[in-house]
């Protein structure tokens, strides 16, 4: 087990943000964590982070930061159809894809890419192109804060919805995932009618095969997405609003051009990005934060930006949304 004090997060967070935590403690196994736990020898508040991609910090941390260190791939549980992989939670989220391609299993192809580590995928029920990760997901292993006793969500218990899981509303702050369990197809299982895929597939003309689906949706995420080793973001910044489709019908005969894509029945999702760049928000800035100029999705750090700003910024955008369609959208990005 690692622990530090006055320990720097710019590293530990995908906006660069040169913020710093009171404690940072990383741990390697379960048992590590738990003993941890029991103790109760940390310093309170206490913070689980993972990569850092989905997190603004508006300042330093005053309590505990804790990391996970719990790599590893386990098949639990194999049929002529279905492989269930076992997941360390410290594992980088577009390895573990990688990996799936490379075994020739399908499912988690369309989320290439996206940055973070596999145990934020169960909490914040990431998701791309079509898919979401409540449609791999089997289990969740966990660890509860108070107690330091495990225990196991199914995917049911998990409570998934768009971006949502009972980890980040009922239980936020109460256990710490330590392993996840996927179900990936052997047999192919393609999704391309979100976004611009299956046009990309058809200009190149190449076979369907994961390696060549995989290689697009990088590209077409690398194309729109800045690389926050460059420059500073969290990728999607808010989330699609889901609308009643009376709404948004009602909207589209002021902007027929408005997209939308099927959210269960009598609703629908709206591309947040859309409205945010009709308002005139792409490519512009407030102080050292922006709207990055090719996907107004994102809000990116220009250069020495604090956490306030970012916000500051963020308050504006939902702001103009809101006068202009009526429609509120929210970050997806948490606030520390």
């Amino acid at each position: 087990m690692k622990e530090l004090k006055d320990y720097s997060l710019l590293h530990h967070n995908t906006f660069g943000m040169d913020v710093y935590a009171a404690y940072f403690v990383e741990y390697g196994s379960e048992d590590e964590l738990c003993t941890f736990l029991k103790q109760k020898s940390y310093k309170l508040p206490l913070l689980h982070i993972g990569g850092g991609s989905n997190l603004l910090f508006s300042g330093n941390f005053e309590g505990t930061v804790l990391h996970s260190a719990i790599k590893g791939y386990e098949i639990v549980a194999e049929t002529s159809d279905t492989v269930d992989v076992r997941v360390g939670a410290g594992e980088v989220w577009d390895d573990f894809v990688a990996y799936t391609v490379q075994h020739n299993w399908y499912g988690a192809v369309n989320l290439s890419l996206i940055p973070g580590e596999v145990g934020a995928s169960a909490v914040q029920n990431i998701g791309a192109y079509g898919v979401e990760a409540k449609d791999l997901i089997v289990a969740v292993d966990t660890v509860c804060v108070d107690t330091g006793e495990f225990r196991r969500f199914t995917n049911k218990e998990c409570e998934y919805a768009y971006r949502k899981s009972i980890f980040k509303l009922e239980l936020k702050g109460k256990y710490i995932v330590t392993y996840v369990t996927y179900r990936l197809h052997k047999q192919p299982v393609w999704h391309l009618d979100y976004g611009n895929i299956r046009t990309e597939l058809e200009k190149e003309a190449c076979p369907l095969t994961l390696e060549n689906l995989r290689r697009i949706v990088i590209r077409i995420r690398e194309d729109k997405l800045p690389d926050p080793a460059q420059t500073g973001n969290a990728g999607s910044f808010f989330m699609n609003p889901v609308i009643p489709k009376e709404r948004f019908e009602a909207l589209r005969r002021t902007y027929p051009d408005m997209p939308s894509y099927p959210a269960g029945e009598n609703f629908v999702k709206v591309p947040a990005g859309w409205m945010i760049e009709r308002c005139g928000w792409k490519g512009k800035s407030l102080g050292h934060a922006g709207v990055h100029s090719r996907q107004a999705l994102v809000l990116v750090n220009l250069g020495g930006a604090t956490g306030q700003e970012v916000m500051h910024l963020a308050n504006a955008v939902v702001a103009s949304v809101k006068e202009k369609f009526g429609i509120d959208i929210y970050p997806e990005v948490n606030y520390i």
